[in-house]
């Protein structure tokens, strides 16, 4: 569905991509893994077209991306909601205009499990329930992609593993291809169908690797283990790396 081809960017005269190339399948989580500040936002950009590459392309549908469109939804890691809207509101933002968007945003609040706050403003919300406004309101327009920021990266341990569970289980409902970016192994294995690894910089790929884990994923299954221990062998050489 999206065919990275020789990626490479430039700020000034710093390399941060050098010469990415990457193929993600319809359906398939993928999840970018790297040290902070090594060129996963950059690449994660590259991907929707925010940011446009010094050399190579990205193909969507076999089609070259000139710019972002609404094939993407897009999760921050800030939230980025708009603080005097509710939440009813900051979803409905995210939808054209259409005759049913309020009924439409309903039953996407009510997917992210915020029904009971949809006239509540982002100040009055937790982190958590933040970052379902922000998911909500990328859904809610029913893109083909969905790319999402280190978007749990500001929580607390706890709720950031109940957000990981939640986000799984909002996926079974959406047939959506993600690309996610973290610098956690754990947030990594245990949401991805395939995780690529990005050297510090300039990036170049360290690894590709495909999560295969039966049955239910849990931090101390062997399988789980095994492919942490592997990622972690591979960043040894790299700094930034939380486990």
């Amino acid at each position: 569905m999206i065919n990275c081809f020789n990626l490479s960017k430039w700020y000034d005269n710093l390399l941060v991509l050098d010469n990415i190339s990457v193929k993600i399948k319809k359906g398939e989580f993928l999840v970018i893994l790297g040290p902070s500040g090594c060129g996963k936002t950059t690449l994660l950009q590259s991907i929707i077209g925010f940011i446009k590459p010094n050399s190579g392309k990205v193909l969507i549908n076999g089609e070259e991306l000139k710019r972002p469109d609404r094939r993407f939804g897009y999760v921050f890691q800030d939230y980025a909601l708009f603080k005097w809207k509710t939440v009813l509101g900051n979803v409905m933002s995210g939808i054209s205009k259409v005759r049913n968007k309020k009924e439409i945003a309903l039953k996407i609040i009510d997917k992210v499990g915020l029904l009971k706050f949809t006239d509540k403003y982002p100040h009055q919300l937790s982190g958590g329930m933040k970052q379902r406004v922000g998911l909500a309101r990328a859904l809610a327009y029913n893109p083909e992609i969905l790319l999402m920021d280190e978007p749990f990266g500001a929580l607390d341990a706890q709720t950031r593993k109940l957000m990981q569970q939640e986000l799984l289980r909002i996926l079974k409902e959406f047939n959506k291809t993600v690309v996610f970016v973290t610098h956690s192994v754990v947030e990594a294995v245990y949401l991805a169908d395939r995780v690529i690894v990005l050297s510090k910089i300039p990036a170049k790929i360290l690894l590709d690797e495909k999560i295969k884990i039966s049955g239910h994923r849990d931090y101390l299954n062997k399988e789980f283990l095994f492919h942490r221990e592997k990622i972690l062998k591979v960043l040894d050489t790299q700094t930034g790396i939380n486990e």
